[in-house]
């Protein structure tokens, strides 16, 4: 609501040219700087004190007699297809020599007493990648779930 202040006040006696009444309207915006201040002295303190708050709880975990010991964590398998595959057909099972029809019972023979079915297959660059198809299709025949394969860093732009 607009404010009459009526003209010449105090210390102008009233004398002189006639003034029109001043009309002035109240402050309707809201100062958001200390807000804003506020807020951010806020997070501040939020974000230093919140690290403080994540403690554990201290539990004592029940003690079992009879636990079955974790296996070892197992080494990886390695499948290694050489440049003479395409003249013998024989692969390397880590340092065993195995015939490409032999390899999916000899891959489920060491798989069966792993948790994990992974198995990095390498192969020389100039075998085909046919080749390397048909090696990955007998590892999954012999229940491989992932197969990684190997490879060397470049040394820069060809």
């Amino acid at each position: 609501m607009p404010k009459v202040v009526a003209p010449g006040g105090a210390g102008h006696g009233g004398a002189g040219r006639r003034r029109r009444p001043k009309v002035t309207t109240a402050l309707s915006e809201i100062n958001v700087v200390p807000l804003v201040d506020v807020m951010l002295v806020l997070l501040i303190i939020f974000m230093v004190a919140a690290p403080m708050m994540q403690q554990g709880m201290n539990v004592n975990l029940p003690q079992q007699r009879r636990a079955q010991p974790m296996p070892p964590q197992s080494e990886p398998i390695y499948v290694t297809v050489p440049l003479t595959f395409a003249r013998n057909g024989l692969v390397q099972l880590d340092k065993e020599s195995v015939r490409l029809e032999v390899l999916a019972e000899r891959i489920r023979q060491r798989l069966e007493r792993r948790d994990d079915k992974q198995v990095f297959l390498r192969s020389d660059g100039q075998v085909t990648m046919q080749q390397v198809m048909n090696v990955m299709d007998r590892l999954k025949a012999g229940g491989v779930e992932k197969v990684g394969i190997v490879s060397q860093p470049g040394t820069g732009r060809p």
